[in-house]
């Protein structure tokens, strides 16, 4: 029981790398908070042990602060929320960024700052906490085609990351990022399907990762339970790849 007498929250944890995250720190031990947007997603918790489940909506700041002041302090963040974009600049709307901006880095910088008194506030005020945010192999670490504003969006969560864990570093605080390939996950396919050819999308997707094969969400999971668990006490500001060879 690596993260027993832990609590965490996982944001967009209603399915794939979520949903996969939850069910992973909850078998360890951990009493996690599984919250998601859409309430439906979230009743398959139903029974399953040391899983509540909270609606929230990342992009409603008075929401999150609601939510977060309902909850214990917490000892593990997991920042799952994004959207992905297709497009070059070229075809990016200003639309488009908003609203990338707002759900990919904007609600880690809400949740981030809305945990954070509670995390310093552990141990006497010397503090304990591991936050732990969505990246990708596309941002800063690998540029990939047709992923403009999604790219430039996850080099802004690396940057996030980093100078939260400077910040804090000596204070109890550890923040890291992971930064997946492509992962099959539901969200996935709702994009595969809105290609003209499915079946051609989902090879090329396939093509571009060295493994030759997509990710499943079950296996990003031990990363972040790493991440979320002691054994992983003298990392911050790191950026995990767990991207299927992709940056070799």
């Amino acid at each position: 029981m690596r993260l027993k007498g832990k609590t965490a929250l996982v944001t967009a944890a209603g399915q794939g790398i979520g949903r996969a995250c939850v069910l992973a720190m909850a078998a360890e031990g951990a009493q996690v908070w599984a919250s998601d947007v859409n309430p439906r997603l979230l009743d398959s918790y139903d029974g399953v042990p040391n899983v509540r489940t909270v609606v929230l909506d990342v992009l409603d700041k008075a929401a999150i602060t609601r939510v977060v002041g309902g909850l214990p302090a917490l000892d593990v963040l997991f920042n799952c929320a994004g959207f992905v974009h297709n497009g070059t600049i070229l075809d990016a709307t200003d639309a488009e960024w908003d609203f990338a901006f707002n759900l990919n880095v904007r609600a880690q910088f809400w949740m981030i700052q809305a945990v954070l008194p509670g995390m310093l506030a552990k141990n006497d005020g010397k503090g304990a906490g591991s936050i732990i945010n969505m990246a990708s192999v596309c941002s800063s670490l690998k540029g990939l085609p047709n992923r403009f504003i999604y790219g430039t969006s996850k080099a802004a969560v690396v940057g996030l990351t980093k100078a939260v864990a400077a910040d804090y570093v000596g204070r109890g605080i550890r923040c890291n990022a992971i930064a997946p390939g492509t992962v099959d996950t539901p969200s996935l396919a709702e994009r595969i399907n809105s290609y003209d050819d499915p079946e051609q999308a989902r090879k090329n997707f396939i093509a571009r990762q060295p493994m030759g094969r997509l990710a499943q969400a079950h296996e990003i999971a031990p990363i972040v339970v790493y991440l979320a668990s002691d054994e992983s006490v003298f990392a911050s500001g790191q950026v995990f790849a767990v991207d299927g060879g992709m940056t070799i």
